[in-house]
Formats: C-alpha cells, structure tokens, sequence
C-alpha cells in the first residue's frame, strides 16, 4: 500500500533515511528537474542516487494536495507505508541506557509529529505507540516532524502496560508526565538511568493503569491561568531536560 509524502522537509528526510521503498518523486510545475535549485535540486539529486523516477505537473495531483489543505511545497513522494521497528529488535541496537518516549493514546498527528521531532533531536533511541486508539505515522505526521520520523525507530504495540512491564522488568524507569501534586518536578527527577518518559494523551492525559505503572511522576508547576500545557510542549520539556542531564549539564 503506498503513501504520499508531501512537503520538502519530509521528502528529503525520507530519501536521507532510505527506510521505505520509493516509486516516484513528483514536482510541481514544467521546470525540468534538472534545472530545480536549492533543497528541491536536493531532492531531486536524492531521488537519481536512489533510482527513483522523477516526474513533473502541473495542477492535478499538487491541487488535490492543496484542495486537502496539504503544504506540499511543490514536491510529493509516493512511498511504502512507514517501517515500523520491531520493539526487541529496537531495544537491541540500543547502546548504553536506553531513552525511551512512550506515547499513551496520543490522538493528534500534529502533537505526535512534534513530539517526534523533539524526540530525534534528543537522541531518543525510540518511541512506543500503542496500535489502537491512538494516531500512527502518516504522512501528515512525517510533515510535522520535519521529516524526524524518517531517522527515528517508532514501534507499535498491541499492550502499552504489557509493554511497559517488560520494560521494567529490564530495569528501565518510567516517569510519566502528570500535574499530580505528588509529582517531582524536573530539578528533583533522575533522568540518567535507563528511562522511558510517558506522556498521555491530550484529553485524557495517562490512563489510570499506565499511572499505576509508573516508577515516578513528573510535574511542570505552572504560574499562569490556564491549568495544563499542550501535550507535545510538556512533553518536549521534559525530554530536553532528560536529555541535557543525561549529558550531564544540568
């Protein structure tokens, strides 16, 4: 089954990544391809090296994209679907202790695509999503990372607490993201060990058994009106300051 990406960042990053399979790289307008400049030459340079044939339009295809409200940039990729990683197999590649996200019933493609991108540029080794009730990788999540996902191990589950118990039972931690007043706050926490970070969805927020299962909350006190951060900021606070006490900077 083939998708559409769409977007020059995201485009770029598929073919940087070469995970998927590639059948056609599309570009808007008459212009040969061989005459495109900046990251749209880049691409196309992309696309020659990986045997991927190269067409232009103009209208049709870049319309309906447009029609979808899709911000394709004149450039759409027609790919595999995403390859998801096999959790062992992502947990085996991992060297030193493991710096996991794990998303818990997460709806929104664009809180999901930045979480993702923030999560790349931390040196996540991978992300966890449960296979139900929860948004996948779709192209417009590859267009709100920026293309991160392309680079990222993303594994899908069919038990996110089964998941989560194996987990620890491998002496990995989990912190989930909560406004709990029994909550540590960044300061407090121990990010350095193997860790999994939990964020819940956006209504919601962690499930009551994936609460449960946590080894310790984490609380961003707040100082204005409205009671919670959006998912993907909080989340993406949180993964900074892990990362950067990982580093051993803070």
């Amino acid at each position: 089954m083939s998708e559409l990406l769409a977007g020059r960042q995201a485009v770029r990053e598929a073919l940087r990544a070469n995970r998927r399979r590639f059948y056609r790289l599309w570009l808007e307008g008459d212009d040969p391809p061989e005459e495109r400049t900046g990251i749209v030459a880049e691409i196309v340079q992309l696309a020659r090296e990986r045997s991927v044939p190269v067409r232009t339009v103009r209208g049709g295809l870049f319309q309906r994209l447009a029609d979808q409200r899709v911000n394709h940039q004149s450039v759409a990729l027609e790919t595999g679907g995403y390859p998801y990683a096999d959790l062992d197999k992502m947990l085996s590649k991992v060297q030193g202790p493991p710096f996991l996200l794990i998303l818990d019933h997460l709806q929104d493609v664009q809180n999901l695509g930045a979480l993702i991108r923030t999560a790349e540029a931390v040196a996540v080794d991978g992300v966890i999503l449960p296979e139900r009730r929860a948004a996948g990788v779709t192209p417009a999540v590859s267009n709100a990372s920026a293309g991160a996902v392309e680079h990222l191990a993303v594994a899908q589950v069919t038990n996110l607490n089964r998941t989560i118990d194996a987990l620890k039972k491998q002496g990995v931690w989990v912190a989930g993201l909560d406004a709990a007043p029994e909550g540590v706050t960044l300061e407090q926490a121990d990010f350095t060990g193997p860790l999994a970070v939990v964020v819940g969805s956006e209504g919601a927020g962690l499930s009551r058994l994936t609460r449960e299962k946590c080894d310790f909350l984490v609380r961003l006190p707040m100082a204005g009106r409205v009671e919670s951060l959006n998912a993907a900021v909080a989340g993406s606070i949180v993964l900074y300051h892990a990362f950067r006490q990982r580093r051993g900077e803070v």
